[in-house]
């Protein structure tokens, strides 16, 4: 699957979300509603990007996420590396098994060539990701939140981003109509 995908260059990449970034904080001039407008941007992609996943990655009915356990699994090792181009670790999870973390790899995209000056040390620079993560679980039924807990970019030795689940949604799909 990761070969046959088309791919973008990761430098191009880079610098053109640093350019949105960049953009939003100038139409803004506040970091708090710069980190609401990421987080929403990666929720309405993230809702957009399941179905591309779903239907190229082969993960679905029972081959694919079954638990949440599964779904970490997955998001981790499919679909980062579908679309960023990285495989991240699962670690960290809770006794109820309803939280994790996701380690990204030093090579992540988002933070190639950025460095967050002290003005902007409360900005969540990938906090698409975290919306991405939020909107693709919803649309697969799972209520999570998503934060970052470790930052490369404000001198932390990782970039960490803690998912925990709230709950399982409620289909609206009548019976009749289920696969």
């Amino acid at each position: 699957m990761w070969t046959k995908m088309a791919k973008t260059n990761s430098e191009l990449f880079s610098l053109t979300y640093g350019a949105m970034v960049r953009q939003l904080l100038a139409d803004h001039e506040d970091v708090a509603t710069v980190n609401q407008q990421l987080e929403k941007m990666g929720h309405n992609i993230g809702c957009r990007l399941i179905d591309e996943f779903l239907s190229k990655s082969g993960v679905g009915g029972n081959n694919g996420c079954a638990s949440f356990k599964d779904t970490a699994e997955v998001m981790a090792k499919v679909a980062f590396k579908m679309f960023l181009g990285i495989t991240a670790e699962v670690v960290g999870w809770n006794a109820e098994g309803t939280a994790f973390s996701l380690l990204l790899p030093p090579d992540n995209p988002f933070v190639d060539f950025v460095e967050l000056p002290p003005q902007y040390r409360d900005l969540h620079y990938c906090g698409l990701l975290c919306g991405v993560v939020v909107g693709a679980c919803e649309m697969v039924q799972m209520k999570v939140e998503c934060r970052f807990v470790r930052d490369v970019l404000k001198g932390d030795d990782a970039s960490e981003m803690r998912v925990e689940l709230k709950g399982i949604m409620k289909s609206d799909v009548a019976d009749d109509y289920r696969e």
